[in-house]
């Protein structure tokens, strides 16, 4: 699926992350790296940095044990409502 400008526009306006860098972390997910909690850990610490936000370890917690146990979005359509 290919994402459109608008969607990165939005992203970027609400984090300050541009789009490149956006692709880059996803490509750190991509294959089996969305079951290896090191590598999530990383991109969540990651994209903390970037946006300036603090990441409490019991929320990092929460998000990897989300994704682990396949409970996250399994598309970024559903995601997007997220960003509005």
């Amino acid at each position: 699926m290919k994402l459109s400008d608008n969607f990165f526009k939005k992203v970027e306006n609400k984090t300050n992350v541009d789009k490149n860098t956006i692709l880059s972390l996803a490509e750190k997910l991509q294959d089996d790296n969305m079951k290896n909690e090191s590598a999530l850990r990383d991109v969540i610490q990651q994209i903390a940095l970037l946006t300036g936000k603090e990441v409490p370890k019991e929320k990092e917690d929460k998000i990897v044990n989300t994704i682990l146990s396949d409970k996250a979005p399994k598309d970024l359509e559903s995601f997007e409502k997220y960003i509005k």
